[in-house]
């Protein structure tokens, strides 16, 4: 989302340049002495910065992306102070657990930072309402989650055998468990001739290929990583896109699928509803739920009619809302409003 974001703003005729290379992330919260190495290694940027920008002129704003407890700016607020230029946030979180213990200082940064934007750019109704909560007087607007749509006009092909398909890294956490549902959930439906492609690749390989050990190899293609194209191309070849989602923010992936024209079968849990549109673009199930979840995918499967319907209006459903023209005409409006910026 953050290279979306500099493409969108690079579309609009802004002039988007990365400010530092420094890395602000903090994987665990008992390595104090690192923490404080980046608040050091921050000073020195600030620094640089304050130099340059003295000598060349300051930018017209300063734009982060994601700042949070584990990874909070502790650069750009410091500099639109000093050079009195407007800071703006998207999709900032703040998390109530977080705002005690080990993670307290990084947590009062953010919260910091948020209330000092001139806007904060939320992507998810949830995202907003936890920011409202904890800042009640920051400035907050929404933007919905978006893509670049050009690589996903193929035709669908609809193959006569079901296809099935997903697209996520193999890794620990959420991506695990969404590959455990999905796992059990289609050991429910052995009996209907599907196959599934799998793309991803990650540390958690193994044992996400272990999930899937009972199915008969002829069922499951592992593509490992691929190409947007390819993907778009693989997409394009299939029937629906089946993916839980457990604790996604969002999913990029589901408006990929949608783009395409494949429907969507996931959780309507997190920022899932965000993006798939249940009953129109795809189905959302509860959370948790392999049964229900393998019921969705076995009506589509079934119900060439409304597989079709909902293929039709996944695609809609993205031109509609979330393509990266609209975002800009969206990001040009908030940063005139709130920011005082014309590209």
């Amino acid at each position: 989302m953050a290279r979306l974001l500099m493409v969108c703003l690079s579309h609009q005729g802004y002039h988007v340049e990365p400010a530092s290379r420094l890395r602000v992330f903090v994987k665990d919260h008992a390595n104090h002495s690192h923490a404080d190495d980046l608040v050091q290694a921050a000073q020195s940027e600030i620094k640089r910065l304050t130099a340059v920008w003295s000598e060349q002129g300051a930018p017209d704003c300063w734009f982060c992306y994601h700042p949070y407890y584990k990874s909070p700016d502790l650069i750009g607020p410091e500099l639109c102070s000093s050079f009195n230029i407007p800071y703006i946030t998207a999709e900032a979180s703040y998390s109530e657990r977080r705002a005690k213990g080990a993670w307290m200082h990084f947590q009062q940064r953010v919260l910091s930072s948020i209330h000092s934007a001139a806007v904060n750019i939320c992507f998810t109704g949830r995202d907003k309402a936890g920011l409202q909560h904890a800042a009640p007087k920051a400035n907050l607007a929404m933007l919905c989650p978006f893509i670049d749509t050009s690589d996903f006009t193929h035709a669908i092909t609809f193959p006569a055998r079901p296809h099935l398909v997903a697209v996520a890294m193999m890794r620990a956490g959420d991506k695990h468990d969404s590959y455990t549902r999905l796992a059990a959930a289609l050991k429910k439906i052995m009996h209907i001739p599907w196959t599934l492609s799998l793309v991803g690749e990650g540390a958690k390989f193994d044992e996400v290929k272990q999930l899937f050990g009972e199915f008969p190899e002829d069922r499951i293609t592992w593509h490992g990583r691929l190409q947007r194209s390819e993907i778009a191309a693989l997409l394009a070849r299939s029937s629906v896109y089946v993916w839980p989602g457990c604790g996604e923010a969002y999913g990029l992936a589901y408006l990929e699928a949608q783009a395409a024209g494949l429907p969507v079968i996931a959780y309507k849990t997190a920022g899932v509803p965000e993006v798939v549109a249940d009953g129109y673009s795809g189905i959302l199930t509860p959370d948790g739920d392999d049964e229900t979840f393998a019921a969705a995918i076995k009506k589509l499967i079934e119900d060439e009619h409304e597989c079709k319907r909902m293929s039709r209006q996944a695609r809609a459903h993205v031109q509609a809302k979330h393509t990266i023209e609209q975002a800009g005409k969206t990001l040009n409006t908030l940063l005139f409003e709130y920011a005082g910026l014309q590209a």
